[in-house]
């Protein structure tokens, strides 16, 4: 069984920092994030709750290799990577937990 997988990427109201991570359920990895499912990870230390920016991948391989090649990124490339698709830094969260 082939499995797909995601990137995304979240960050706190400031917007002031950005998490990259991997998963092979958005749904429920938002979900985590957003109620601090695990209250000592770093998106719970710094309120990271809004999903601003993802990808879909047919496997999760595929998702790990491009979430390895983003993290090697400096900020202001992730920063265009964002504003290609959504220029608001809006909070994705709420059309992803409709799928």
């Amino acid at each position: 069984m082939v499995r797909g997988g995601c990137i995304y990427i979240m960050t706190n109201y400031q917007r002031s920092t950005l998490y990259i991570g991997v998963t092979s359920n958005l749904q429920n990895r938002l979900y985590e994030h957003r109620t601090k499912i695990y209250p000592a990870s770093f998106t719970a230390k710094y309120e990271l709750i809004f999903c601003i920016y993802y990808e879909v991948y047919t496997t999760i391989e595929e998702a790990i290799a491009r979430e390895k090649q983003l993290k090697k990124w400096n900020r202001t490339k992730k920063e265009m990577l964002i504003n290609q698709v959504n220029r608001e830094w809006k909070d994705l969260s709420p059309e992803i937990l409709e799928w």
